[in-house]
């Protein structure tokens, strides 16, 4: 039975954009598959993982009957992208399998019962609905996304939080050494704002899905927040995520708010240096220490075979004298993240916590934790 002939790119597209969630190998093995959706004039493709589900549309003004089937997601999309742009593909269904025909081409694929596909339960209540730019969420993103943890055994780590206060979306991520916070003032018009703020953790891989489908316009994307989901809705995709269980720390608490010794600098010269100076840093613990004295900042990177290397650049200081390590990579995380021409590096001693800031900039905060060299 033919369920739809239609462009390749039609079904290419909407399945590139979900394609990322998809687990080639899962305990439930329709999680492999895609669902495939044909209802009210447009065609859809769905995936999930049980914690994120992702859906996108495209226009059908084709006229076949309604029809939903599931198919192994990868296998689907390579054989779309071996065909033109130009080639028209139709999906005809026979009983447990879906046949690819693409001219005189044929491929048969298994499928499962679509009804069996676990689609996510919409969350009946909003308690905040959020409207901006989908360039300026992207920005966001990624001034956090590279302090989350990895496989941290404090899951509520392994995410990012997001808050919504009066006015302002903040987002937040620490790996325990280190914690990015970045903000955006947003419009009175936040619709169900309760007087509180309001906070729910992100799984990574809903903030990595997120960054890879914004792009960077300023068209709109649509956050609600419910009770255990969050939905993100742009262009032509839906992204429903689960909600991460867990008290996250208080970020409040770990930026310092009284050093006293700043250092404004070029971004792209202390990237430059600190990137140099890695080559010969110990390649365990990667340690950098940053010396400042006046008007001088060396950085000295030294390893176990007792090769350094020693970099000096010529800054505007007069505060105290100072000796103090760090982890090099979570110094060229931020740097490589930020885009601004200039940064402000702040101090207390040498048992301190470094902050990072940009200059006239009230709504990036860095703070990175030291470490004995």
């Amino acid at each position: 039975m033919l369920l739809i002939q239609t462009n390749r790119d039609a079904l290419l597209k909407p399945l590139q954009a979900v394609i990322g969630i998809v687990e080639r190998r899962h305990t439930l093995p329709i999680l492999s598959n895609v669902l495939i959706e044909k209802s009210a004039g447009s065609l859809s493709v769905v995936a999930t993982d049980l914690e994120i589900q992702i859906t996108a549309t495209t226009e059908s003004e084709i006229e076949v009957p309604d029809f939903a089937v599931t198919a192994a997601a990868k296998k689907l999309q390579d054989i779309c992208r071996a065909f033109p742009e130009t080639a028209q593909i139709s999906l005809e269904s026979d009983e447990s399998r879906l046949q690819i025909k693409v001219g005189k081409s044929r491929f048969n694929l298994q499928t499962l019962p679509a009804i069996d596909f676990p689609k996510l339960v919409p969350s009946t209540e909003s308690r905040s609905v959020i409207t901006l730019g989908q360039k300026s969420l992207k920005n966001l993103l990624n001034h956090v996304q590279y302090a989350m943890a990895q496989q941290d055994i404090r899951y509520y780590l392994n995410g990012l939080l997001l808050v919504v206060e009066k006015g302002l979306l903040r987002v937040v991520t620490t790996d325990g050494h280190r914690l990015s916070m970045a903000s955006f003032p947003l419009d009175d018009a936040v619709e169900n704002i309760q007087n509180q703020p309001q906070e729910v953790i992100l799984p990574r891989k809903t903030i990595t899905e997120l960054i890879k489908l914004l792009h960077d316009t300023d068209e709109e994307v649509t956050i609600e927040i419910g009770q255990n989901q969050t939905r993100f809705s742009f262009a032509n995709i839906v992204l429903v995520s689960k909600i991460v269980e867990g008290k996250f720390p208080d970020y409040n608490r770990v930026i310092p708010a009284s050093y006293q010794n700043h250092v404004e600098i070029e971004r792209a010269t202390l990237l430059q240096a600190l990137q140099r100076a890695s080559i010969l840093s110990n390649e365990k613990f990667r340690g950098v220490r940053l010396v400042l004295t006046q008007d001088s900042l060396r950085i000295i990177c030294n390893n176990n075979e007792q090769e350094e290397a020693q970099e000096e650049i010529e800054i505007s200081y007069a505060g105290d004298a100072l000796d103090i390590g760090f982890n090099v990579n979570y110094l060229l995380d931020v740097l490589n993240n930020l885009t601004d021409d200039a940064i402000t590096l702040s101090f207390g001693d040498a048992n301190s916590s470094g902050l990072i800031t940009v200059p006239g900039n009230e709504f990036f905060k860095y703070v990175v934790m030291p470490m004995r060299i």
